[in-house]
């Protein structure tokens, strides 16, 4: 039995893939911003699963404070963690910036990254532990100062240089972690989900996709030696394949430049 944790998966492809881990036995965690929704999945995973192995945590990823909150009280509960699933994202918001910069940042990237470097003592402790960061196929040349909160950028730039951000950090968290796992994944674009639709008010493919790829990097075997590499759903025909990501996600100048940058914001 593994212990994972889902971040974003009160619905969408989180919900899904929480699902099915539960009906396997694994103890499960999920994560919403809101309480009473998360207390209404639980029980729902529950039920459908036939498992009482699922818990969650409540925290708003827009806020770096409240994910510093949740990754005490995930470090409190659990002394082991062998699946980290940062699924956790935003495209549209009704809230164009917060206090910390533009909210696609915070949340697709900033929020993953910290709560990673707050509870990574609990994965390295846990033998063959992975983390599986949502990347996405829009991936753009990150401006550092749209990431400090100093330039304002339109929906689809700023989501794209989050999730380049988001890639280029899975990277380096690799190369410095010989011992966990980390990939990064496109999970397949306009995908069936709450997210796609209301952006773009269609889809290209079901839900379960992406769900699937997140269940299969998570736990199968094959991909245990595939640290350090981007994983793009939208390659292949039934399941995707290894592929590059953007080309600064392989620039050690850039990526020594955003870690820094990122560390300086989050202190």
């Amino acid at each position: 039995m593994k212990t994972i944790l889902i971040t974003g998966s009160t619905d969408g492809i989180g919900k899904l893939v929480a699902t099915r881990f539960a009906t396997e036995g694994h103890q499960v965690y999920i994560h919403g911003r809101n309480s009473e929704k998360l207390a209404k999945v639980i029980s729902e995973i529950k039920q459908i699963s036939n498992s009482k192995n699922v818990d969650g945590f409540v925290a708003d990823f827009s806020d770096l404070q409240a994910v510093r909150l949740m990754a005490a009280e995930i470090r409190t509960k659990l002394s082991t963690l062998d699946v980290l699933i940062n699924n956790a994202g935003i495209f549209k918001s009704p809230v164009d910036r917060v206090h910390s910069g533009d909210i696609r940042f915070v949340v697709n990237y900033l929020a993953p990254y910290l709560l990673t470097q707050e509870i990574l003592p609990i994965l390295d402790a846990t033998k063959n532990s992975r983390i599986i960061n949502l990347s996405s196929a829009a991936q753009s040349e990150v401006s550092i100062s749209a990431l400090e909160g100093n330039a304002h950028l339109s929906v689809n730039e700023s989501y794209a240089q989050s999730k380049l951000a988001l890639t280029m950090w899975s990277f380096c968290l690799a190369k410095e972690h010989k011992d966990i796992t980390v990939i990064a994944v496109n999970p397949g674009s306009l995908l069936n989900t709450r997210m796609a639709n209301e952006a773009y008010g269609q889809h290209w493919s079901p839900a379960e996709k992406g769900g699937d790829i997140l269940y299969d990097l998570a736990l199968s075997e094959a991909y245990s030696n595939d640290s350090g590499k981007y994983f793009d759903n939208d390659k292949g025909q039934v399941k995707g394949n290894f592929g590059p990501a953007h080309p600064d996600a392989y620039n050690e100048i850039k990526i020594k430049e955003l870690i820094n940058k990122t560390n300086e914001i989050l202190s």
